[in-house]
C-alpha cells in the first residue's frame, strides 16, 4: 500500500476493492449518475467489507450507525460501466471509526473519492458503544497497520 498524492494526506490505496455496475435507472436528466449515487455504490462496498473484513454476517450484526459522509466528485459516471470501489479504514477510535473511499472506472479514473464516519451503536439500547476489541484487531490486521487514534 503505497502513498498516493490525489489521496487525501498521501493515504495509501484501498486493499478492498468491489465491482459495482453502473445500472441504466441510475441516470439522471444530464445522462450520467445522479449525484447520489456514489453513497450506494459506497453501501454495497462497506456492507461487503463489514462482512468480509470485520466478520458481520448478517443484517443483525450491523452495529453502527452513519455519523458523516464527504463526497467529492471528480468526474462523470456513466452508464454503461463497471466501477471499481475501494474501502479502507484510516482511524479507529473509542465509539467511532472512518473510512475512506474511492470510486474508479475499470480504466483508473477516479470519479468520486470521500471519507465516511461511523459510530458503533447499540439499537436495544439506543446509545453508542465502545468498539470491541476483537473488532479492532481484526480491522488492523487486515489493514496492516494500528489505526487508533
Amino acid at each position: 500500500m503505497s502513498p498516493d498524492p490525489d489521496r487525501p494526506g498521501n493515504s495509501p490505496a484501498p486493499r478492498f476493492v468491489r465491482e459495482v455496475d453502473v445500472r441504466f435507472h441510475d441516470l439522471d436528466a444530464m445522462g450520467h449518475a445522479h449525484h447520489t449515487l456514489p453513497l450506494i455504490y459506497l453501501e454495497e462496498a462497506r456492507a461487503a467489507y463489514w462482512r468480509e473484513v470485520a466478520g458481520r454476517d448478517t443484517l443483525d450484526d450491523i452495529d453502527y450507525v452513519m455519523a458523516e459522509v464527504t463526497v467529492r466528485f471528480h468526474g462523470r459516471i456513466e452508464y454503461p460501466s463497471r466501477l471499481q470501489v475501494g474501502v479502507r479504514v484510516s482511524r479507529i477510535g473509542t465509539k467511532s471509526f472512518e473510512m475512506e473511499f474511492e470510486i474508479r472506472s475499470s480504466d483508473g479514473e477516479r470519479k468520486a473519492s470521500g471519507r465516511t464516519v461511523q459510530v458503533m451503536y447499540d439499537y436495544a439500547a439506543g446509545t453508542a458503544k465502545a468498539i470491541p476489541p476483537a473488532l479492532r484487531s481484526r480491522i488492523e490486521a487486515y489493514e496492516g497497520e494500528a489505526l487508533s487514534s
